[in-house]
């Protein structure tokens, strides 16, 4: 039963998206309004479609169908409820099914904002694109990707169960789920940019219409990445939260392209430049969640992270290779309508810091593309397996994070257009002061350096340089009468905000390299010993035998804080680690594993040891990007007059040039049936 549902409902998820594509298609051309309208109404049978499927996979997880091929492999009837649940997405498969559904829901959305304006042919052409990629990915599921395949004979008693590191941390009902908000939701700026490209209307109107959901799933991702590496810190055991693994090089690339695109789009809209630029990164960005997806799907990569088993590659590959073929070619189609129509007037102004910004994140990127798929490259054509570490990326992304820091602090105290020597000394008095402040603090509070110094410093620049904004839109906020809070909404305001959750996390990140420690130890209980300073008693140890699993947990002494790290075992599954944490906001994380034990416990035990200054940073400033995110997209005062003005049929009596509507291009607002 729940194979006929999930079947149905990928069919019917199917017949919709490549319908609706195909009428959606047939009204551009024949310029018929009421055939776009009938063809945008197929929206519904995908949304009924993915929710059938997904109802018919929860219910035969939550059942334990396994009649399921997919049930058996990756459910048993001892997993606990909320690992039922999530074993939708902790396989291939249900992957896809979680990623049509997130893009279902953004397509219906999409939908529901530009209801009133469907026969506009730039809403027309993105809603095309959006119907055609849920095609893609229904017709994946309908085919080598298939979640609702059933066993041959007869079914099994009992499922494999999920994998142990799935089910092992209650992260992963967020973190897959947040990825694949952020890695989904740039679907919806990516239709439009090539919208925009094919009806040529390439002013600054669709990038209005389409901030708020760029932002929306930049901090989805930015989140789901800090998420990833707070659950890789507390499950994998190793002490650490970032590997350079090709699955989180993966997640890490279309952020980079998305940042830098988030910052060179005010450029565009408030001067008109960076055309060219901006949607060379918007279809990067996009093209960039589908080579993660190849990555991580496709089998041709072993990570801890990437579904090995799968015969996806080449299916996902030619799909990135559309993606890219199709955006390079409308922008060298369009090349001579992209023309800006002026240029930086000098290097000292907001848009220069954020045009060498741009760069900065561009050869971030390209490092971390290279180091990524050189491997790959080495492999297919000399069938030898090399690897890329961290030591390469350190070496190569610490400068530019470094000069990354810098522009951070300097942009946001530059005028448009141009700055005289005075103005930035004046405006950067004050970040300075902090800066040297911080300096001075971690000099006399031991630190030792040039490079953690230099980190911390820029540190307490960009993060002057981002309080002193907020202060004084805080004040004028509060002077004009709005309320204070005023201070902390809008664009600029939410991405000051941001702006000092990146300072934390950069602060986490060189205390955690720069001063991080690790030893071990081996004791019987009773024992004490004293590890890399930290004083250890190991207290007793005992054997736990749950539905699920089985495995052996310490209790141990750590400088006076009491820690329970275990060792869990599941079903057929090697052992998996569970440190024991305590966690300090100033004095950092002291991290205890057991590196190995007898069966049950018995005897001596070997314990590891990680210090990791200011961990908790990390996670502080993730939650701070996504809240600063969350206030950028909410418009100010000045931001809710501007959306008023971008809705109007015409440009207004000396309307700033870069803010006109959509549609208020010469010929641009025809609708679908109307003709030139």
């Amino acid at each position: 039963m729940n194979a006929v549902l999930g079947q149905a409902g990928v069919a019917l998820g199917l017949v919709s998206s490549a319908g609706g594509a195909i009428g959606l298609l047939i009204g551009l051309l024949r310029r018929s309004e009421p055939l776009v309208r009938a063809a945008s109404k197929a929206i519904f049978g995908l949304v009924v479609g993915v929710l059938l499927a997904v109802f018919a996979m929860e219910h035969a997880l939550l059942t334990h169908d396994f009649s399921l091929s997919y049930v058996a492999n990756n459910n048993a009837r001892q997993t606990p409820l909320l690992y039922d649940i999530t074993g939708m997405w902790s396989a291939l498969q249900g992957s896809i099914l979680l990623w049509a559904l997130i893009l279902t829901g953004y397509l219906a959305a999409m939908y529901h904002r530009f209801r009133h304006r469907l026969t506009d042919r730039l809403f027309t052409i993105a809603g095309l694109v959006g119907m055609c990629i849920a095609a893609y990915f229904f017709a994946l599921m309908a085919g080598p990707a298939n979640p609702f395949l059933t066993v041959s004979g007869h079914p099994v008693s009992n499922g494999l169960g999920p994998n142990p590191l799935l089910q092992d941390n209650p992260l992963i009902a967020f973190h897959p789920v947040l990825l694949y908000l952020g890695y989904v939701g740039f679907t919806v700026p990516f239709a439009f940019a090539i919208a925009a490209l094919v009806t040529g209307r390439l002013g600054e109107g669709w990038l209005v219409e389409t901030r708020r959901w760029t932002v929306a799933a930049w901090a989805f991702l930015t989140v789901g990445i800090v998420l990833g590496a707070w659950w890789s810190y507390q499950v994998l055991g190793w002490g650490g939260f970032w590997a350079w693994d090709p699955v989180e090089n993966a997640a890490l690339l279309p952020w980079l392209c998305a940042t830098a695109y988030l910052h060179s789009v005010m450029v565009q809209e408030r001067r008109g430049l960076l055309r060219v630029w901006n949607l060379s990164l918007l279809i990067a960005t996009y093209a960039l969640t589908i080579l993660g997806t190849f990555l991580t799907r496709s089998g041709v990569i072993v990570s801890v992270h990437a579904f090995s088993d799968s015969n996806l590659g080449p299916v996902l590959i030619a799909f990135f290779g559309v993606v890219v073929a199709a955006g390079v070619g409308l922008i060298a189609w369009r090349g001579d309508q992209l023309h800006s129509p002026g240029s930086i007037d000098s290097p000292l102004s907001r848009e220069g810091a954020f045009l060498v910004n741009n760069l900065l994140f561009a050869a971030f990127a390209l490092v971390v593309l290279i180091g990524t798929v050189f491997p790959l490259f080495v492999e297919a054509l000399s069938h030898q397996t090399i690897s890329v570490g961290a030591p390469y990326y350190d070496a190569v992304t610490g400068p530019i994070g470094f000069a990354l820091l810098f522009f951070m602090a300097v942009a946001p105290v530059l005028p448009w257009r141009s700055a005289s020597v005075e103005l930035l000394r004046s405006r950067l008095a004050v970040p300075a002061w902090v800066g040297l402040a911080v300096v001075a603090g971690c000099v006399l509070g031991g630190v030792r350096g040039f490079g953690p110094l230099a980190a911390f410093g820029l540190a307490g620049v960009a993060a002057g340089s981002a309080l002193r904004q907020l202060v004084l839109a805080t004040w004028s906020a509060h002077r004009s009468g709005a309320g204070a809070w005023r201070g902390f909404v809008g664009r600029a305001n939410g991405g000051m905000i941001v702006h000092l959750g990146v300072v934390m996390v950069a602060c986490g990140l060189v205390a955690a390299n720069s001063f991080g420690h690790r030893g071990t130890v081996t004791l019987r209980p009773g024992q004490r010993a004293v590890v890399e300073g930290h004083s250890i008693a190991f207290y007793s140890a005992h054997h736990f035998v749950h539905p699920n699993d089985n495995g052996v947990v310490a209790s141990v002494l750590v400088d006076g804080a009491l820690l329970r790290p275990a060792i869990t075992n599941f079903p057929g599954q090697e052992g998996i680690g569970t440190p024991g944490i305590d966690s300090s906001f100033f004095s950092g994380d002291v991290y205890v594993t057991i590196d190995s034990a007898l069966p049950g416990g018995r005897g001596p035990i070997t314990f590891g040891i990680v210090a990791q200054p200011m961990i908790m940073w990390l996670w502080i400033g993730g939650f701070t990007i996504g809240v600063g995110a969350l206030l950028a997209a909410v418009p100010g005062k000045r931001r809710r007059r501007g959306t008023e003005a971008v809705s109007a049929p015409a440009l207004k009596s000396g309307q700033r040039p870069g803010r006109e509507p959509v549609g208020a291009e010469p010929g641009a607002v025809l609708p679908v049936g109307s003709r030139t």
